[in-house]
């Protein structure tokens, strides 16, 4: 099946690899024109412009982009649509907020284009082990993309499927990607504790492979945390920083909107918020209370 392919980042670059490994044919084009040559490499056709995209695709078409959630989405997948025919299909394969999925889908309807949202997990390593994908879209344009999402997937049948109506695919990513912040959020905390128990000089790494085989905590996540543990057990090129990319945010608002309790997935994501604090105002006011009220000392700053 041949497939235009906007967006090639590292995942983007896995992703490619993998349908041209199943015999699909891609024409794939991104801003960073080296970013297409490296998958050309590989057996992809570069284009020089979106434009150039389309008209190496056969109608009916079917792009799939892959951009960084917010404008950059709408502007690329606004170019998209506006060179597309009735019949033809956009999917979204990045981590967009899904009712700006919806927004979208909706106003390709008057020209008759598809636009289709796919949630995907699985990370730079899914080009080998294959991806989890999460598909919002009408049932009869999801049977048309079908051949793409089984190529990606890491085996027939199993780890994709059509989870709803358009915005839904995105939907369950965002709720996805919160569970991962809460996951990794418990991961850290008991490696930490594990790492400040110094009278047993606990070696992490044999202890994290240890729980990976047979354990009730055993996942991909902590198999990753092994391979990290072995390299750099004290991470002493890393700084205490973690970002996020949106979704754990999303999550949280909807769940205010739908009154459903998430306080772990919540405090998940306010760590992250913590983690970038290097002078946090809150720690120096709860040490100045613990003074004022119970004489404790109080670290003072560096002149």
């Amino acid at each position: 099946m041949d497939l235009g392919f906007i967006g090639i980042g590292r995942m983007g670059s896995a992703m490619v690899a993998r349908l041209l490994r199943g015999g699909h044919r891609v024409i794939v084009y991104d801003r960073d024109s080296s970013a297409s040559e490296t998958v050309a490499e590989k057996g992809a056709i570069k284009a020089d412009s979106i434009e150039n995209v389309i008209t190496e695709l056969s109608p009916p078409r079917t792009v799939w982009v892959m951009i960084p959630s917010g404008t950059n989405t709408d502007e690329i997948v606004g170019e998209v649509g506006d060179k597309l025919s009735q019949g033809d299909i956009i999917i979204d394969g990045g981590n967009s907020y899904y009712k700006d999925t919806i927004r979208r889908a909706d106003s390709f309807k008057s020209k008759g284009i598809d636009f289709i949202d796919v949630g995907v997990s699985g990370g730079i390593h899914g080009g080998e082990n294959g991806y989890s994908l999460m598909i919002g879209a009408d049932i009869n344009v999801y049977e048309k993309i079908r051949p793409i999402v089984e190529t990606l997937a890491p085996a027939n049948q199993t780890g994709y499927g059509r989870v709803g109506a358009t915005g839904a695919g995105h939907f369950t990513k965002m709720i996805h990607n919160s569970i991962e912040y809460a996951l990794m959020e418990a991961y850290a905390e008991g490696f930490e504790l594990l790492q400040a128990k110094e009278d047993f000089q606990l070696d992490l790494a044999q202890i994290s492979s240890i729980w990976n085989h047979g354990s009730i905590i055993s996942s991909w996540l902590l198999d990753l945390t092994t391979q990290i543990l072995e390299v750099d057990p004290k991470f002493d090129s890393i700084a205490p920083y973690v970002e996020d990319s949106g979704e754990g945010r999303w999550a949280i608002q909807e769940s205010m909107d739908l009154e459903v309790p998430a306080p772990n997935l919540t405090l998940a994501l306010q760590n992250r918020f913590r983690s970038r604090q290097s002078n946090s105002f809150t720690a120096k006011l709860l040490a100045a209370m613990r003074q004022e009220f119970g004489g404790h000392s109080v670290r003072k700053t560096d002149p």
